[in-house]
């Protein structure tokens, strides 16, 4: 039996009470460290219903977490990063899903892994702000690619951290910058989505209750945010683009095995 209809059929209230407790967590942490809750996600939604349904699922569940975010970084958002970055990240998304429809791309998880474990060298474990020079136009291409690998895989949020890093953007100017991004991103994978008939009913019932945890999760994080120092923030965002990695990478192992 497929294990997300084994799961809905055996421990379907269990289970939305364990999608709310992961999305209030996996977000907190995600506020606290410049995003990366929705990839933590990733293995443990695999595991609780199959790495086929994760990516719908999780962003279901992200999107509808958005808003809060987005309210409340609203005043920290830089608005000329979006104007580069989200008209091409619309495109990328509704490509993302008819590639989602047609062709089975995990593999992609192990080069996104790859890639967040080697910012741990990139910074020099947080001691160095910066790693190579990011100019605006650069977010036009990223849009395309991140939007892509982020419809297939179910959450990409780390892999832009450098990015928006590189570009001078910290604390609550990432998390707003990002969190803008992500929702008009976001309003394009939904409806892709629907459009290629990837959205079941038990998904949107999964996406709920995904997405009211990480709202409170949001608001928990965004208390804590204020005192935290600029090298602490980029050391926990680089820990967690690590150990996003890594779970990738043994999520996706894992999956062959």
């Amino acid at each position: 039996m497929d294990p997300f209809v084994e799961a809905f059929q055996l421990s379907h209230p269990t289970l939305l009470i364990a999608l709310f407790g992961l999305g209030v967590l996996a977000f907190a942490i995600s506020t606290l460290s410049g995003g990366g809750g929705a990839l933590i996600m990733v293995p443990v939604l695999n595991t609780l219903i199959g790495v086929g349904n994760t990516a719908p699922v999780l962003n279901l569940g992200t999107f509808i977490g958005r808003p809060s975010r987005l309210l409340l970084f609203w005043r920290d958002i830089n608005w000329k990063v979006c104007r580069f970055y989200a008209p091409s990240a619309i495109f990328g998304a509704f490509l993302g899903s008819w590639l989602f429809s047609q062709f089975q791309l995990e593999w992609l998880q192990l080069a996104v892994g790859l890639f967040l474990i080697s910012t741990v060298v990139q910074y020099r474990f947080g001691k160095k702000a910066r790693s190579f020079a990011m100019k605006l136009w650069y977010f036009i291409p990223l849009g395309v690619l991140i939007a892509i690998l982020g419809t297939i895989i179910g959450a990409l949020g780390p892999i832009l951290n450098p990015f928006y890093l590189n570009y001078g953007l910290e604390k609550e100017k990432l998390i707003g910058t990002k969190t803008a991004n992500s929702f008009i991103m976001g309003l394009s994978q939904i409806g892709s989505y629907t459009f290629f008939g990837l959205l079941h009913q038990q998904y949107w019932i999964y996406g709920l209750a995904l997405g009211l945890g990480a709202t409170f999760g949001n608001i928990i994080g965004k208390r804590y945010l204020k005192t935290m120092k600029s090298s602490t923030f980029r050391q926990w965002l680089i820990t967690l683009m690590v150990v996003s990695g890594l779970l990738l990478i043994y999520g996706q192992l894992k999956s062959w095995v």
